[in-house]
């Protein structure tokens, strides 16, 4: 029998189905009762779950990662699916297809790759072009970046999602490069590039989405910056001449500014050109994206707006039809 996928649930419908757990909590209610709390997902999305009357021992027969064959009942609630469990057992990962399980990009992964080099490889300054291609030619980085996503589950948090931001970007700065000649294109291409390379390591993704120790103790920021580090070391047996040190200096700059201001996580804020373009093309990229993912993946078919959505300080008006073209963004 073919399986439902979570964008496929509706509110009132039983599910029996293999999901893969995102995360699990032992929580007690107000009587001091002990209940799972759990995020399911799938490849099409993620839905909360709840088994009242749990025990420590169900509770410790797996673990985030695992996968469970879970049984219950479809709600709506707080304007989200969750379902209500009456039945988990763990299942065997060697009898599931893992492909059914992670979310992946929709874009073909070759072509983004070949356009992400096509784009690097137009750079014409010679050591921000040899410092690309030390990234390049380095497989297992390749093969990471290629797999990657941007995130857990804010913009792009699928396979190939950092790819796929990245080149998005890259495309931007590429078509607006005319427009800003004040602009050190080849740096700005460069820096969007090198901007969350330490999320291939910040990140785990083989099986749900996490962080790794050292994702969780040092974070993307600084990780890639060391890996910049790395990789300007080897540029000078591609140019015979040294890396400048004001340019590896502006691009350590755009990598620990990029999130704009301190209270988003970086130690700086953008003080060049160039990292203030980056900053925010890489925020207009994530934003239209989690916009755009709210509007497809509302539960609610019917209604004219999305739940409130806290990461966005608002709701999002999907309009009164099925076309997007006059969706606009309220302020709550």
């Amino acid at each position: 029998m073919t399986r439902r996928f979570v964008n496929q649930l509706a509110n009132g419908e039983s599910v029996d189905e293999v999901f893969l757990v995102a995360d699990k909590q032992l929580r007690a209610n107000r009587q001091g009762n002990l209940y799972l709390h759990l995020e399911l997902r799938d490849k099409s999305g993620s839905l909360g779950a709840r088994l009242w009357n749990a025990s420590e021992g169900l509770a410790r027969t797996f673990e985030p990662g695992d996968f469970l064959q879970a049984r219950g009942k479809i709600q709506v609630f707080q304007g989200a699916l969750q379902v209500i469990l009456s039945h988990i057992e763990p299942i065997d990962p060697t009898t599931i297809s893992p492909e059914d399980f992670l979310p992946q990009t929709t874009q073909n992964v070759a072509k983004l790759t070949s356009r992400l080099r096509e784009l690097l490889l137009g750079i014409t300054n010679p050591h921000l072009r040899a410092l690309v291609e030390c990234f390049l030619i380095d497989d297992e980085f390749v093969r990471k970046f290629t797999t990657a996503p941007a995130g857990i589950k804010n913009h792009h948090a699928y396979h190939a999602g950092l790819l796929e931001h990245v080149v998005t970007l890259l495309t931007i700065a590429d078509r607006i490069s005319d427009l800003y000649p004040d602009v050190d294109r080849d740096l700005l291409m460069t820096g969007i590039f090198l901007h969350d390379i330490g999320k291939i390591d910040e990140l785990s993704y083989d099986r749900a989405f996490g962080y790794t120790d050292e994702g969780q103790l040092i974070g993307h920021l600084v990780m890639g910056v060391e890996m910049l580090r790395d990789k300007v070391e080897r540029t000078s047996d591609l140019t015979g001449e040294p890396f400048p040190p004001e340019l590896l200096l502006r691009l350590k700059h755009m990598i620990v500014s990029h999130h704009g201001t301190l209270e988003f996580g970086s130690p700086k804020v953008p003080m060049t050109p160039e990292a203030i373009a980056l900053h925010h093309l890489d925020n207009l990229d994530a934003k239209i994206h989690t916009v755009t993912r709210e509007i497809r993946d509302d539960p609610c078919r019917d209604t004219s707006w999305t739940p409130y959505q806290p990461n966005l300080g608002r709701r999002i008006f999907k309009g009164t039809t099925n076309g997007h073209a006059d969706s606009i963004i309220a302020e709550d």
